[in-house]
Order: structure tokens, then C-alpha cells, then sequence
């Protein structure tokens, strides 16, 4: 679980990077990138929510 946890604090960090590039010069490519890891953010926090009950059982 926690090489879990560390993805997803990678991904969430490739996410802001590119949000905020999106945010603050209009980086097109930045906002393809960003939606990328948020959708790779939401798989992986849906992972874990099921390693997460299990380990609570």
C-alpha cells in the first residue's frame, strides 16, 4: 500500500505542475497533461480505496 500512496503523490504533483502552467501561460500542451494525471490521479485513488477496505477487514 504504500508504493500506492507514493503514486499517488507523484501523480498529484505532475498534476498541479501542469495545472498550473495551464493556469498562469496558457500552455495548451500543459492542460492535455494535467487532464492526463487527473484521470490517472482517479484510478489510483480508486485502487486504493479498495486495497484500503481490504486491509481494514
Amino acid at each position: 500500500m504504500k508504493t500506492l500512496v507514493e503514486k499517488i503523490k507523484a501523480e498529484a504533483d505532475v498534476f498541479v505542475k501542469n495545472a498550473d502552467l495551464q493556469i498562469e501561460k496558457g500552455n495548451k500542451a500543459a492542460g492535455t497533461r494535467a487532464r492526463k494525471a487527473a484521470l490517472e490521479l482517479s484510478k489510483l485513488l480508486k485502487e486504493f480505496r479498495k486495497v484500503s477496505v481490504e486491509a481494514a477487514k
